[in-house]
């Protein structure tokens, strides 16, 4: 692998998929999370990040997986750095084939292992990201991925019972993250979100960190690329983003961007 290359495209026969075939030798993400699934197979070379308290290597062969909502980040182990396919299933396509295996559908299935190895689902997988990448017909594209999320559900999944009545703390969290969502452009302080929920700031940093695992400062910067991922899809010019979602200008969401997505502004606008 001599030098870092991302390919980036999104399937609209499978709810807009956002599909990656990348080789990452220097860069590394960030502490982030996904909104849907993250999965994948590594091609050559090993990845190392960390994830739910423990860090993993996965090597060439194995499958990555990353639960919603999950906080982890992504680097090379190796100076070869590594070389991997991977997709990001929304929650509701995780969902259908769940509804097809007559499960129940009101929770989502977990996956307890972030590295696994099973040549079944690896081929799977290959075959599915291939048939993507080769522009197969859509019935092909659309029967390889359910073939493959089953697969991986029966094989891998778990279901969990339902989350615990929140406390006082995991309240206020989501009184905090309520308010970011909705004023994600704005020049926010840690004293407004202070105020707004009558705790003490260093008591608010620390219960943010333990309910969402990031500090509420990256938690605004993940959420204002969020939210230019949308508006790119949607077709609006890369020039008006940036201080539309809240940022200082474009090389300031290009490198966010770059560190939460892997690949840049431009890219994405391309797959999309």
């Amino acid at each position: 692998m001599a030098q870092e290359s991302v390919t980036f495209w999104r399937e609209p026969i499978l709810a807009d998929l956002e599909v990656l075939k990348a080789t990452y030798i220097t860069h590394a993400f960030s502490r982030h999370t996904h909104e849907g699934y993250a999965m994948g197979v590594i091609e050559s070379g090993i990845e190392a990040f960390a994830y739910r308290g423990s860090t993993y290597q996965a090597a060439a062969g194995t499958l990555v997986l990353i639960h919603p909502g999950e906080v982890h980040t992504g680097h090379a182990a190796t100076q070869e750095g590594w070389q991997y396919r991977m997709i990001y299933p929304s929650t509701r396509l995780m969902q259908q084939a769940t509804l097809e295996l007559g499960l129940p559908t009101s929770h989502l299935p977990f996956f307890p292992e972030a590295v696994i190895t099973d040549r079944l689902i690896v081929q799977q997988f290959r075959d599915f990201h291939r048939a993507l990448e080769q522009q197969a017909i859509s019935l092909e594209r659309e029967s390889r991925f359910l073939e493959l999320a089953a697969n991986l559900i029966q094989r891998h999944g778990e279901w969990r019972s339902p989350l615990p009545r929140l406390h006082r703390d995991r309240q206020v969290a989501d009184q905090v993250k309520t308010y970011l969502h909705d004023n994600y452009a704005d020049n926010v302080s840690l004293d407004d979100l202070s105020q707004r929920v009558n705790v003490p700031p260093l008591k608010l940093l620390r219960l943010c960190r333990q309910a969402w695992g990031l500090p509420p400062h990256r938690y605004l910067v993940q959420l204002r690329v969020h939210q230019a991922k949308r508006l790119i899809a949607a077709g609006m010019p890369l020039a008006a983003i940036a201080p539309e979602v809240g940022f200082a200008d474009q090389s300031h969401l290009t490198r966010h961007f770059k560190r939460f997505v892997g690949v840049t502004p431009g890219q994405y606008r391309t797959g999309c």
